[in-house]
């Protein structure tokens, strides 16, 4: 848990961040057992900027004109204070590579768009993953003293890793689309851990989810075809221009062969379809990069959703609940 809070007067830019992240990467050396930073960042009084929220519901899908915020938009809030956490010198994982496995979200109540909140973002805590390590950040939104609004995400560095007998081994299954993504989403494999000695591994997809937890597509809902300024506008709406999902020549800096749609934007557009009641808990996996310009699959069923593409790939799956 944190340790001491940090005060901030405003909301960072993101821009001077991931220059800086970017940067440290190659002198970072991640291991699960790492120091990592201990501050929480404190962000009061914040205000939403109306016009930027609007555009974020059109670019997501979300009606607009609403008093109450998309279940979504708090993790865009805190998203320029976990980029100061990651980017920073006393973070252990590289910014470059690093891959946004999953989000949890719990909304306790419906959030005014034109209240004041305070904003609280720290580390929680490293943890090994079969590839590499994974990092979880906590974005939490108060209200009068209250949690209204809380998240649990997860950062995965791919990195050698030690075997049973001690000797490193490469991270395996690292995809092409993987490389070069500082902070965002590619590809999520599941948290997976090494049976006893003499015990059989379960047989895994290539995402690396276990064969018995492997099910039928989804029905589907509707079918979506996605422009290729989809990041673009996102990004004018968030704040996150990355690179990789502004334009196919920057896009292919970073090994994708054409732009990619944030993940983030895949997880709102979907509820935004699905719908949430005010109290909630939502969990979705990021498991593969939504190529722009692309058509996929929305579908849904009993509270799961997902996202899937050509020979129903899934680029997103999860569920939603009231609490």
């Amino acid at each position: 848990m944190a340790d001491a809070s940090l005060v901030l007067t405003g909301s960072p830019s993101l821009a001077p961040l991931l220059a800086r992240g970017a940067l440290l990467s190659p002198f970072k050396r991640p291991a699960p057992d790492a120091e990592f930073p201990r501050t929480r960042l404190l962000l009061p009084g914040l205000r939403v900027d109306l016009a930027r929220l609007a555009a974020y519901e059109r670019v997501c899908g979300f009606p607009t004109g609403q008093d109450a915020l998309p279940l979504t938009y708090p993790h865009v809030l805190g998203f320029p204070l976990a980029m100061r956490l990651m980017s920073g010198r006393d973070f252990p994982l590289p910014l470059l590579g690093l891959v946004h496995t999953s989000i949890t979200i719990t909304r306790h109540r419906a959030m005014p768009a034109t209240g004041a909140h305070e904003l609280t973002v720290y580390v929680e805590g490293l943890a090994p993953h079969r590839r590499g390590t994974e990092a979880t950040v906590v974005t939490e939104v108060r209200e009068d003293g209250d949690v209204v609004w809380e998240s649990r995400s997860t950062y995965l560095a791919r990195h050698r890793t030690r075997g049973p007998a001690g000797e490193h081994r490469e991270a395996a299954g690292t995809p092409r689309e993987a490389t070069g993504t500082p902070g965002d989403v590619s590809r999520a494999p599941r948290e997976g851990t090494r049976p006893p000695r003499g015990e059989a591994v379960a047989p895994r997809d290539e995402a690396g989810t276990p064969r018995e937890e492997m099910r039928k597509p989804l029905p589907a809902v509707a079918e979506w075809r996605l422009a290729g300024d989809v990041g673009r506008r996102y990004g004018a709406a968030s704040g996150d221009r990355n690179p990789i999902h502004l334009h196919p020549l920057t896009a292919r800096l970073f090994g994708f062969p054409r732009a990619i749609a944030h993940g983030m934007w895949t997880v709102a557009r979907c509820l935004a379809a699905h719908g949430t009641p005010d109290s909630c808990h939502v969990r979705a996996e990021f498991r593969a990069p939504v190529l722009l310009p692309g058509t996929v699959t929305y579908g849904a069923q009993d509270g799961r959703f997902e996202l899937r593409g050509r020979e129903d790939r899934i680029h997103l799956s999860g569920d939603v609940y009231s609490t």
